[in-house]
């Protein structure tokens, strides 16, 4: 019988390129209503895991399962009417609509109206409540009718999560969502995922420690394609083989905090 608790889960998760395997037999559980982090040093197979399982690539071998459903068979806008919805490591806005459009593209998508390239504008005007709403949720309302090319970076990745948050998903994949980011704008990141998990749950590949120490509930770690450990941040922190990963070494940190460090700086 199934776990109700599990949302998603991978049992022997492959893929391999002509004979390089960059996902290696990767069984993989995400607990329903968690912030679940996959991280590794780079060419772990973080972001090929996250194509395969938003069915980008097709796996090699394996299986997986979506809410107790087979979905390995399926192509990516069947798996998101499902509720697994995927952003990507480079901005993925229309630059020339304002913010508010932005957001209203991706209500009409969820109403089954994105194809209605004859209605006035005026007929769309019922979405924006709704759009103000999902602004509002990642502190964008006062940008609403600005056009989307003159935000920020940060300001830019918070309308992704907006756009995302507008087709309802019950399962946010996000791809290094506070890459190229300064330190300020990771905050305000950082801050918004956690917000707008609340009813959900958010598997996502990040590579800033700081930013998995402080929201994630579970950690897996990948090398070479294959799971190395997988624990909470205290686990992970102080397991020997990923601090062996990370640093080259497996001496005892004087503490953890010391062990987060060398982490992140070799995955910076």
């Amino acid at each position: 019988m199934p776990d109700t608790d599990v949302i998603l889960q991978t049992q022997g998760l492959t893929k391999a390129f002509k004979g390089f395997t960059a996902v290696s037999d990767v069984s993989l559980s995400v607990r329903r209503g968690s912030i679940h982090a996959l991280i590794g040093p780079n060419g772990a197979g973080k972001t090929t895991c996250f194509n395969l399982l938003t069915k980008f690539h097709a796996p090699s071998s394996g299986s997986i399962h979506f809410n107790g459903t087979d979905i390995t068979a399926l192509r990516p806008a069947q798996i998101a009417r499902m509720g697994v919805i995927r952003s990507f490591q480079i901005s993925a806005v229309f630059p020339q609509l304002t913010v508010l459009e932005n957001v209203r593209i991706a209500l009409q998508r969820r109403l089954g109206t994105s194809w209605h390239f004859w209605r006035g504008r005026r007929s769309l005007s019922r979405l924006d409540g709704r759009a103000m709403e999902l602004l509002d949720a990642v502190g964008l309302a006062g940008f609403a009718h600005l056009g989307t090319a003159e935000l920020a970076y940060g300001r830019k990745r918070a309308l992704e999560l907006a756009t995302t948050l507008a087709t309802d998903p019950e399962l946010m994949l996000l791809d290094e969502p506070t890459q190229g980011m300064g330190h300020e704008d990771v905050e305000t990141v950082t801050t918004l995922i956690k917000r707008v998990s609340a009813g959900r749950t958010v598997l996502m590949v990040e590579h800033n420690m700081s930013v998995v120490s402080s929201i994630v509930d579970r950690i897996t770690v990948l090398q070479r394609g294959a799971v190395l450990a997988e624990g909470t941040y205290d686990e992970i922190s102080r397991n020997p083989q990923v601090r062996e990963a990370y640093m080259g070494t497996t001496d005892e940190p004087e503490d953890r905090h010391a062990a987060a460090a060398a982490l992140n700086a070799e995955a910076s």
